[in-house]
């Protein structure tokens, strides 16, 4: 399977957008797809990156980025979209320091190792992801009772909403995750 939209290439990219995907490429030490993937379309790039760090990025709140990224693994396995399960279930695994995580996640969160409150989270986000519109009061008691904030609720909504037109996007053009993806927080760094 390949793209079915090439892939942007750098040189080709407004000013703005080559200095974000350099810098991306300086910390991560490759491009992943996505940024080059949408990067046809200048406008929807900035929208999508602007609301994308909106929410993995931000401070405030009780969700850990090990947190969201399980949110995005385990919705993106719902939602079938490979890129995005490949793609953050790596920072998963490196977030949580635990190479199982994110196979255990994808495959069946409900069995994997992770903390009750971890568990409720995606209980709800999973009803977020299938059926948004059965969503009623009775579905924050759980969270509250794990420390979940109203707030962290419309996080975790928001997230799995997010990654919910990210998984179609990238699903629709046969957006494919990059091979460094795989291998990410499966082993020890090595120390240098």
């Amino acid at each position: 399977m390949t793209d079915r939209y090439p892939l942007a290439e750098l040189k080709d990219l407004p000013d703005d957008i080559r200095a974000a995907v350099l810098a991306v490429q300086e910390k991560a030490g490759f491009v992943p797809n996505v940024f080059l993937g949408l990067a046809r379309r200048p406008a929807e790039w900035r929208a999508f990156f602007a609301y994308h760090d909106a929410l993995m990025l931000k401070e405030e709140g009780s969700l850990t980025k090990g947190d969201r990224e399980m949110i995005v693994t385990a919705t993106s396995a719902v939602n079938k979209c490979l890129y995005c399960v490949v793609a953050h279930g790596a920072l998963l695994r490196v977030y949580e320091k635990k190479p199982l995580v994110a196979d255990q996640v994808a495959v069946n969160w409900r069995k994997a190792d992770i903390t009750p409150r971890q568990r409720a989270m995606l209980e709800f986000a999973m009803k977020v992801c299938e059926r948004s519109h059965e969503i009623d009061d009775s579905d924050f008691a759980p969270l509250h009772s794990h420390g979940f904030d109203d707030e962290d609720i419309w996080d975790i909504a928001a997230i799995t909403a997010f990654f919910g037109l990210s998984n179609r996007m990238a699903s629709f053009s046969g957006m494919q995750p990059n091979p460094e993806f795989f291998l990410m927080g499966r082993l020890p760094r090595e120390k240098k």
